[in-house]
């Protein structure tokens, strides 16, 4: 229904307008009496053959929502009642921005893609940290990164502040240094910055009397000797994973038109499926499966979900697919993957 039905309508209007209006007509449905046992009817699967041990947690299922869907976590609790085994909010940073200016949000139909260059908007951490005190028991990964006024020789500290703000509310970190939307963010990626960033949070990370899982989300535009400096960097620095991939700058091969592959940002959706599962394979295999790996970009079916499990993911994360194909999606990868 909601490929042939809801999604025709909703893709006659303004992408960002069209997030915010699902955002409320999920919070209204949801206080209806019964809805969310009718939502969790239709889409979850409690099969206990679905659960993930992966990085010392327990996930339900291995079918995650990617960071930037729910940026300030505000409808997390109801968005799990879709199916989804865990959910990511962010990129949250330390203080409050609007991000860029609009129009920022731009669908490529013909593509089965998104361009965004939103910038990181966000409420702030503080706002965020009042919000998930309400969790309903979601498993939840906090995606982390740094204001856009912040110099990248003083980032450490927009991270530290996130890091410390989020720790008692969220399962994981994530630490973001792979958006294109931010000036000179993608620079964090080089391996000097990377590792002292990494390195700064484990040992506030060690200082707490448990720890919690560091992951590194990285760009589908590496080249292969960055990769290779990748997996050093997660050997060196410990952390428990890394997240594969963000969004690409990259334009090759779409079929939309000019005027909307000029648009400067990161793209997700169909064309970014076969980078990222390379990236993942090569990680995987180049590593010796030495880590663990969420598989994200460019999930539209269950076949694309299955291909990033074979590549070496231990979970995936929609974003794109979830609003091309709708939530039928999570529960399509999860009946498929008590098949395999």
């Amino acid at each position: 229904m909601y490929k042939f039905l809801v999604r025709p309508i909703l893709f006659l209007f303004d992408p960002e307008k069209v997030h915010h209006f699902t955002f409320k007509m999920i919070r209204i449905l949801s206080k209806i009496p019964l809805m969310p046992s009718v939502f969790r009817g239709i889409y979850n699967n409690n099969d206990p053959r679905l659960e993930r041990e992966v990085f010392g947690l327990t996930f339900k299922n291995p079918v995650g929502l990617a960071a930037g869907f729910d940026k300030d976590a505000k409808l997390y609790n109801e968005l799990h009642n879709f199916g989804f085994g865990f959910i990511e909010i962010g990129t949250l940073t330390p203080k409050a921005q609007f991000g860029n200016p609009k129009k920022r949000l731009f669908r490529l139909k013909s593509d089965s893609a998104i361009i965004n260059r939103m910038g990181f908007n966000n409420g702030g951490v503080e706002e965020a940290v009042q919000r998930l005190k309400k969790n309903k028991g979601v498993l939840i990964g906090g995606n982390i990164g740094k204001n856009k006024i912040t110099p990248n020789e003083n980032a450490v500290e927009d991270y530290k502040i996130c890091f410390d703000a989020l720790f008692d509310y969220v399962d994981y970190f994530v630490v973001n240094v792979s958006s294109p939307n931010t000036p000179n963010l993608r620079a964090l990626q080089d391996k000097e910055p990377l590792t002292t960033l990494l390195n700064t949070l484990q040992v506030k990370n060690n200082q707490k009397t448990s720890q919690k899982p560091i992951l590194l989300k990285i760009a589908p535009d590496l080249t292969n000797e960055q990769l290779i400096d990748i997996i050093d960097i997660v050997k060196e620095t410990k952390i428990a994973g890394v997240i594969a991939t963000n969004t690409t700058i990259s334009r090759e091969g779409l079929n939309s038109t000019p005027e909307l592959v000029k648009e400067n940002g990161g793209l997700s959706g169909k064309p970014l499926t076969n980078r990222s599962t390379e990236v993942i394979r090569f990680l995987s295999e180049k590593s010796n499966k030495a880590f663990p790996i969420i598989g994200v970009g460019g999930i539209h079916s269950t076949r694309d979900a299955i291909e990033k499990i074979e590549a070496g993911a231990s979970l995936v994360q929609l974003y794109t697919g979830f609003i091309y194909e709708g939530p039928k999606l999570i529960k399509d990868i999860n009946k498929e993957l008590l098949r395999t």
